[in-house]
């Protein structure tokens, strides 16, 4: 353990669920009494605020090489979770210290799947629309959602395809979506499709 993060703060060794989500991340420590901020990998956090514990894995090399403080996964219970301005902000039962929350930055968060709360009518996590085929009324196929990506006022699809060359080669490119209701006809969630009123050449 780091120091500042005793044993007792309520890290408990675990195996990560198969039907496991990366929810976000932790940014940083909050304040001076062992809150950290978060940053959620969806515009909607409420699967964060429904959780009463959370699975952490170690940060990304890259983003905080030689991270000790715990290996594998990890459970730690959530005292309160809530969104503070543009971000997320979480108090673990345990962890009572500024020094505490510090330790954990980068810390990968994952929830089950199966844990988050129903969405509402035409309401959807980012986590079902990855990988989901996306194809306009004519049928032409636009390619698959790659990531999702919030723009203020609405969410747009980041939908890879491949686009041919002008040598006759191919390659990966992007197009983006509004995802929102003028141009998404409908998201078949089981049928993993969603059809759109959007031309190739847009």
């Amino acid at each position: 353990m780091q120091p500042g993060l005793s044993p007792s703060a309520g890290l408990t060794p675990s195996s990560l669920p198969d039907d496991a989500v990366e929810v976000g991340r932790i940014l940083d420590a909050w304040g001076v009494k062992g809150w950290v901020k978060i940053l959620p990998h969806s515009s909607d956090p409420e699967a964060l605020f429904a959780a009463k514990s959370w699975f952490l894995q170690a940060p990304d090399a890259k983003f905080r090489p030689g991270f000790t403080v715990f290996s594998g996964t990890v459970t730690l219970g959530v005292d309160e979770a809530k969104v503070h301005s543009d971000s997320v902000v979480a108090k673990f039962a345990g962890l009572d210290d500024r020094n505490a929350a510090e330790a954990l930055r980068g810390a990968r968060i994952f929830l089950p799947r199966s844990s988050f709360p129903a969405a509402s009518k035409d309401e959807y996590y980012w986590v079902d629309l990855i990988g989901l085929k996306v194809v306009n009324r004519e049928g032409v196929d636009l390619g698959l959602v790659r990531d999702l990506m919030a723009t203020g006022p609405h969410s747009v699809l980041c939908v890879e395809y491949t686009a041919q060359q002008e040598d006759g080669g191919s390659a990966t490119a992007e197009r983006m979506i509004p995802f929102v209701s003028v141009y998404v006809d409908t998201v078949d969630i089981a049928g993993k499709c969603i059809t759109v009123d959007w031309q190739p050449d847009y």
